[in-house]
């Protein structure tokens, strides 16, 4: 047989674990979403900043005010607190559930592809990787309180009892957690495609034999009816070996015989 290696319609080497991995990473989408859909609206993050400042483990929410009031260059939020690491949170939730339905979908349909996961898996990996980074990232906008990790990441959540936010210190945990097992989880999945996609003797195989021996064998042109004419003039009439065990039993008749 001839082998070549083939881009698109390659076979997946392991299933299982994507097919048994969809319902619980649907559960996990589902409250991922919930999760960053709570923070959108700035509901702990401001808050968090301030608590911290208020221990000195990270700068102050007041450094835009100080900034205006001095007349100074606006400083750089740190992404940790900003507004565009909550609204990339939840795209990205909303990213991961489109495509674990369209995953769900072509994948009844027998057309997903390691291609397409390895493009996918790949993408959302770094996506995740950029969140997890921006959850738990460093705070050096204030010299004086420098933060490497944020401080609701690396500690526990009894800071924030006193200002009744222990509860949004734990969803936070939580959802950088499940941050965590996104990433993880999608970098499993990219290493799977990418399996798939290395050169196998197995899968590598041209269908372009079975083809030219469908032409030579039963229902090819060497095995079609063959057509006989039967009286000049008039349409051929199909002439197939069940045709002729009919004509010679008929010639074989007595009765046809004597009536003839």
């Amino acid at each position: 047989m001839a082998r070549t290696y083939r881009i698109m319609h390659r076979p997946w080497r392991v299933k299982a674990p994507m097919y048994w991995g969809m319902i619980p990473e649907l559960g996990l989408v589902i409250s991922v979403l919930v999760l960053f859909g709570l923070q959108q609206p700035d509901v702990w993050r401001t808050q968090f900043w301030r608590i911290g400042h208020e221990h000195g483990l990270n700068s102050s929410p007041n450094i835009l005010l100080y900034a205006y009031a001095n007349h100074r260059p606006l400083p750089t939020i740190p992404l940790v607190w900003s507004q565009t690491l909550t609204n990339f949170n939840v795209a990205i939730s909303i990213v991961s559930l489109f495509t674990l339905l369209g995953k769900m979908i072509t994948t009844i349909m027998k057309v997903y592809y390691p291609i397409f996961g390895l493009i996918i898996n790949f993408g959302l990996t770094g996506l995740y990787a950029v969140s997890v980074y921006g959850q738990a990232g460093p705070d050096y906008a204030d010299p004086r309180y420098p933060s490497p990790v944020a401080w609701y990441i690396r500690m526990s959540c009894d800071i924030a009892r006193p200002y009744k936010a222990e509860k949004n210190c734990q969803m936070s945990k939580a959802a950088f957690a499940m941050t965590v097992v996104f990433m993880t989880l999608y970098l499993f999945y990219f290493g799977l495609a990418v399996w798939a996609m290395l050169p196998n003797k197995e899968l590598d195989i041209e269908d372009s034999d079975d083809e030219d021996a469908g032409s030579n064998g039963p229902g090819g042109k060497e095995m079609q009816w063959e057509m006989q004419p039967t009286t000049p003039g008039r349409p051929p009439v199909p002439f197939t070996p069940r045709t002729q065990a009919f004509q010679t039993l008929d010639r074989k008749l007595p009765l046809r015989q004597n009536y003839a």
